[in-house]
């Protein structure tokens, strides 16, 4: 899918209160992967059903791996409808990671069906889109859409590692899902890169 073009119109806080139904269609979008030295990017985006509540949602972080497997499959079954979006390891090199995390961005909220009137976005920018949307920090902390959009992103990228350990034994990708541990670290000194780490990142250039 290609990366929507129009500019997002700027829309104040002010004018939007957080309830799921409050104004209709406000979705949540939020990307997993911004710093790891390998993997994709991987979005979430989530229309919360307001006659479907679903308790305990909160940043992803801030849940043990097994709250966020059982709450991601709540938000599947009870949402009014959910999306993926990646962007891969070739886009996170070409483009710059915060752009390419737009991209999977977009490609998530423009999956979703019905389609949002305003998109709450987790952080200070926001990706190109064709309805409004509005930049929230923490806001995975904060409105329930985004902290479910960051569950099932956060499940679905850690399955994505989990599997890529499968075809690249050695670096511990179940373990630390890519990011920049001490582990990770050696293991790309003694066995050097694969295909799924980025190469525009500066620990993954030393050992090229």
């Amino acid at each position: 899918m290609q990366a929507a073009t129009q500019q997002p119109l700027q829309t104040s806080l002010i004018e939007y209160p957080w309830q799921p139904w409050s104004q209709g269609l406000q979705a949540g979008v939020d990307e997993v992967g911004i710093g790891p030295l390998a993997g994709p990017v991987v979005a979430g985006a989530v229309l919360l059903d307001p006659n479907r509540p679903i308790e305990y949602l909160k940043d992803s972080k801030a849940l043990s791996a097994k709250m966020r497997e059982q709450l991601a499959s709540i938000i599947r079954d009870r949402a009014l409808c959910w999306a993926l979006g990646w962007a891969s390891v070739a886009e996170v090199d070409e483009l710059n990671v915060l752009r390419a995390s737009h991209v999977a961005m977009q490609r998530a909220c423009l999956k979703l069906s019905p389609a949002p009137i305003m998109v709450f976005v987790d952080g200070n920018k926001t990706p190109m889109l064709p309805m409004p949307c509005v930049a929230v920090v923490q806001g995975d902390k904060r409105i329930p859409q985004v902290s479910a959009a960051s569950i099932i992103a956060k499940v679905a990228r850690d399955e994505i590692m989990v599997k890529l350990d499968a075809c690249y034994p050695g670096y511990g990708f179940a373990q630390h899902k890519g990011y920049p541990t001490k582990q990770h670290r050696a293991a790309l000194k003694q066995l050097g890169a694969t295909p799924q780490h980025r190469r525009s990142f500066a620990p993954v250039r030393e050992v090229l």
